[in-house]
């Protein structure tokens, strides 16, 4: 992972839970959420930041910050394929 890569991370990270913090304690936001916050461009290039955001969503489960949801229900990360959800953790 390059310094760019991982200064991305660290502000897609940053996005979910400032996201996260300005909604109500059970509300869920969705990577693109986030990908949108960080892309500073013009257009749809935000969509390049999905899987990083997914990843940067992972990261917050590992350290019990968030959860990663389908269907209202929590998933385990490592799986987890489709569209997904981020809420706080419990």
């Amino acid at each position: 992972m390059t310094d760019s890569e991982r200064q991305t991370g660290r502000r897609l990270e940053r996005a979910i839970l400032e996201l996260l913090e300005r909604r109500g304690p059970t509300a869920t936001i969705c990577p693109s959420d986030a990908a949108r916050a960080v892309y500073d461009g013009d257009g749809d290039g935000w969509r390049a930041l999905m899987e990083p955001a997914r990843q940067a969503a992972r990261r917050l489960v590992a350290t019990g910050e968030v959860e990663i949801t389908q269907a209202g229900r929590p998933v385990e990360p490592a799986g987890v394929r489709g569209p997904i959800r981020i809420r706080r953790a419990p």
